[in-house]
């Protein structure tokens, strides 16, 4: 299975967005520059880090990029079982799956980086890394150190972030080097996130919440507040209000994501901080970052495999969608072509109301019978296991696929034979 991991707050950099200026998934950030009414082009392309470093426009630049990264996935047919997302991350698992629209998670997002920079600005607050201390000693360290810190993100065995005042945080450092702490990093912020001190923040976030709609989620969303999935649409205003005072249970969530299923882990979006927490908690399972056209090969490659589809059994090249949906899948690796005689539903459809010539061989979509040949990709030929009626092409013509990706999808029911 095909998990998604989205990136949070740090990972942005200048320049983030040019390797995909000439990608059509580019088309992206024109449309989230309309909803969010600022020219987005500028932050992902020309911005230096003092305009990026910001709360407000950290988010937003990372959460567009990583909507980017995953047009792009969802362009080579690639669709997810699973997704997880590390703080301001979690707002882009959630449009990946299906839980939360383009335009609302903007919304969101423009409103949570707002109101994270004006808590910071009542509290004044900081961050710092620990590495070489476990989970139970980096609490005890905070204990110690009394009141003004947490810990704040759970990112791996032997990693945590700890976050508070100034004062509290440089307490609890020095308790936890004394507790064994190989290293103490501070972090670039100004604001005590994941803490009670982010409390106005959520109030506010909390009032921007009501305001949108959410829906069930697709396919599983593991949260940061309990590494837990939560299926109802009614679960995810709470959980988010929630997230900005609790600490991130990122390892956790990536072992629930492992528990689910997940064979390869895919980051989106700017950095690769995740990656590397993937492949220190779950070093068996198979880890991609995608910040570049260029490694959707990888990603490519890296679900091929049969095992990542669907538990698709290596004989029988087809998956049940609904009683009466079915997808082909291919039986190798290479370049698609798919058969130009044949029309789907929607291609024939279109055609109809618009009085154009349709695709294919006449006006009507067409009809397939268990082993009719739709396509080829290199050398082998994609052949349907399933009789019924031929509704969209999931693959572009010339588009790479693996094998086992599904490449078209057809409907079996009440068809005419």
């Amino acid at each position: 299975m095909l998990a998604l991991t989205f990136p949070g707050q740090g990972s942005q950099r200048s320049g983030m967005g040019r390797p995909w200026v000439d990608h059509p998934s580019w088309e992206v950030v024109a449309e989230a520059s309309e909803y969010a009414g600022r020219d987005l082009a500028h932050l992902l392309l020309d911005a230096p880090m003092e305009e990026l470093t910001p709360t407000a426009n950290a988010q937003l630049s990372t959460f567009v990029l990583s909507l980017v990264v995953l047009d792009a996935v969802e362009r080579v047919g690639l669709a997810p079982g699973a997704c997880a997302g590390h703080s301001l991350g979690e707002y882009t698992a959630l449009v990946a799956a299906g839980a939360l629209s383009f335009a609302d998670g903007i919304r969101l997002v423009l409103e949570r980086g707002t109101a994270m920079a004006r808590a910071a600005e009542l509290e004044v607050g900081t961050m710092a890394a620990l590495l070489g201390i476990s989970d139970a000693d980096a609490a005890e360290a905070c204990r110690r150190a009394g009141d003004g810190v947490w810990v704040a993100n759970y990112n791996a065995r032997g990693q945590v972030v700890l976050s508070g005042t100034p004062d509290g945080v440089a307490a609890a450092a020095a308790e936890a080097k004394s507790l064994g702490a190989r290293k103490v990093m501070p972090l670039p912020v100004s604001g005590a996130f994941h803490t009670p001190l982010m409390a106005p923040a959520r109030d506010q976030l909390a009032a921007a919440i009501d305001l949108v709609s959410f829906h069930r989620p697709e396919v599983p969303v593991v949260a940061n507040v309990d590494a837990e999935t939560h299926d109802g649409a009614h679960d995810w205003p709470g959980i988010l209000a929630a997230q900005l005072c609790s600490p991130v249970q990122w390892h956790r969530s990536l072992e629930r994501l492992g528990g689910l299923g997940a064979t390869v882990v895919a980051e989106l979006g700017p950095g690769g901080v995740l990656t590397g927490l993937m492949k220190r908690t779950l070093p068996d399972v198979r880890a991609v970052s995608v910040t570049s056209p260029d490694d959707l090969d990888t990603l490519m490659d890296a679900v091929a495999g049969p095992e990542v589809w669907n538990h698709r059994s290596p004989a029988h090249q087809g998956e049940h969608l609904y009683t009466s949906e079915r997808v082909i899948v291919s039986p190798a690796a290479g370049v698609f072509e798919p058969d130009g005689a044949l029309a789907p539903l929607e291609e024939s459809a279109l055609a109809e109301a618009t009085g154009s010539p349709s695709a294919g061989n006449g006006s009507s979509a067409s009809l397939l019978s268990v082993g009719d040949r739709v396509g080829g990709v290199g050398a082998s030929d994609v052949r349907t296991p399933f009789d019924g009626l031929l509704v969209r092409w999931l693959a572009m013509r010339g588009e790479r696929v693996g094998e086992g990706q599904p490449v078209a999808w057809i409907r079996t029911e009440g068809r005419a034979r």
